[in-house]
């Protein structure tokens, strides 16, 4: 997960964390996510053992809401009723 310049968080998947945090930095091969925006830094990953699962949490992730992102990122249990 990578928190953008304006405070809001990104989710994706890769193989190469750093490599990818680039590419959303310098724009050319970034998310659309990101134009308007500038990626600040990597606030959240975890390892999948396939690229299936991977992609099954990061749907996952993208429905929790913000608060429990946050609490995600802070190594919190996130309580699927609250925020």
């Amino acid at each position: 997960m990578i928190e953008a310049g304006d405070g809001s968080l990104y989710t994706g998947i890769t193989t190469d964390v750093a490599r990818r945090f680039a590419e959303h930095r310098d724009g050319k091969l970034g998310a659309r996510f990101f134009n308007g925006r500038q990626p600040k830094q990597v606030v959240y990953v975890e390892a999948a053992e396939d690229r299936s699962s991977a992609s099954k949490r990061e749907a996952a992730i993208k429905r929790l809401r913000r608060q429990q992102k946050l609490a995600l990122i802070g190594g919190e249990a996130a309580d699927d009723d609250n925020g």
